[in-house]
C-alpha cells in the first residue's frame, strides 16, 4: 500500500514538474512563439483624411500591446519578429438614412469611422508564420448629432483596439 503510495506520489509530482518546466512556448494570452524580441517599424499614414499623427499612435499602440500581452521584448532593429505597414484607408461612410421635414430630405443618422492597416510579418524563428500585404480593418458609428472631432480619439481607440487584437492573433498567436 505504501509503495502505491510512493508511486503515485512520483507521477504527480514528475507530472507537475513538467507542466511547470515545459517550454515556455504558451502564455496566458495565446502567445505561442519561442522568439524573445520583435521589432515594430514605423508605420505610414497612406490616407488622406486621417490626422498626422495617427501613424505614430498606432505605431506606439502595437509596441505597447505586444509588451503588454506577451514577454517579447520591444528592440529597435533585427528582432527575430518584425512587423512593419502602412495606414491605407481612414474612411467616414454615412448610414442609416431617414428623412426630415415635409420636403423629403435624407440624411444619415449614423456615420461610420473605418481604419484599415496592412501589415508585413517575418518570423525568423518559424519562417512559415510569416506573410506579407495582410489587411485588417475595423470600423465604429457614431450619431449625426456629434462631430467627428468630438469622438474621433475614442473611436480611434476602439477601432485600434481590435485591430491590435487581430495583427497579434494573426502573428504570434496564431489563430
Amino acid at each position: 500500500m505504501k509503495s502505491r503510495f510512493r508511486i503515485l506520489t512520483s507521477i504527480l509530482v514528475l507530472i507537475g514538474i513538467t507542466a511547470t518546466q515545459s517550454c515556455g512556448v504558451y502564455s496566458l494570452s495565446g502567445a505561442s512563439t519561442t522568439a524573445e524580441t520583435i521589432t515594430v517599424e514605423e508605420f505610414l499614414n497612406n490616407t488622406d483624411l486621417a490626422p498626422a499623427n495617427i501613424a505614430q499612435n498606432f505605431t506606439n499602440r502595437l509596441k505597447d500591446y505586444y509588451q503588454q500581452n506577451s514577454s517579447l521584448r520591444v528592440v529597435p532593429e533585427e528582432g527575430q519578429l518584425q512587423i512593419e505597414g502602412v495606414i491605407t484607408d481612414y474612411r467616414l461612410n454615412p448610414l442609416a438614412p431617414v428623412s426630415t421635414g415635409t420636403d423629403r430630405t435624407t440624411q444619415a443618422d449614423l456615420t461610420r469611422l473605418t481604419i484599415a492597416v496592412r501589415v508585413n510579418y517575418v518570423d525568423t524563428t518559424e519562417p512559415k508564420n510569416s506573410f506579407k500585404d495582410r489587411s485588417f480593418s475595423f470600423y465604429a458609428d457614431f450619431p449625426n448629432t456629434q462631430d467627428l472631432i468630438q469622438v474621433q480619439e475614442s473611436l480611434e481607440r476602439k477601432i485600434f483596439d481590435q485591430i491590435l487584437i487581430d495583427i497579434f492573433n494573426a502573428t504570434i498567436a496564431n489563430w
